[in-house]
């Protein structure tokens, strides 16, 4: 019973830790990109979209459709961002220890 308690304290430890990673991913900021820069698009840890940024060239009424594209194309360039951050956090949370198949922490 000695072990059990004892991975029972790590759990918790393990608990606690995972929701301070979660609270410093949702403060956490991360900027995609497109167009060379004209559009950035920042996210928070969780992949949440909390601010846009387009550069004036592109408000121009014949160049919506290619805006709405760099808007799309910045999203999924911080989304990749945040998805490498948190598996990086997650690897230094855990030291390596594999984590069942789709467990979802978010």
């Amino acid at each position: 019973m000695k072990n059990f308690s004892g991975m029972m304290k790590q759990a918790q430890e393990l608990q606690g830790r995972m929701a301070e990673m979660q609270a410093e991913m949702e403060r956490a900021r991360v900027e995609g990109q497109s167009g060379g820069g004209l559009v950035v698009l920042t996210l928070n840890g969780k992949g949440e979209l909390v601010g846009v940024k387009i550069d004036a060239s592109l408000a121009k009424p014949e160049e919506v459709e290619i805006l709405e594209d760099l808007i799309v194309a910045a999203h999924t360039d911080a989304k990749a961002k945040v998805e490498r951050l948190l598996q990086e956090k997650m690897q230094s949370l855990t030291g390596g220890l594999p984590l069942p198949p789709g467990l979802k922490l978010f």
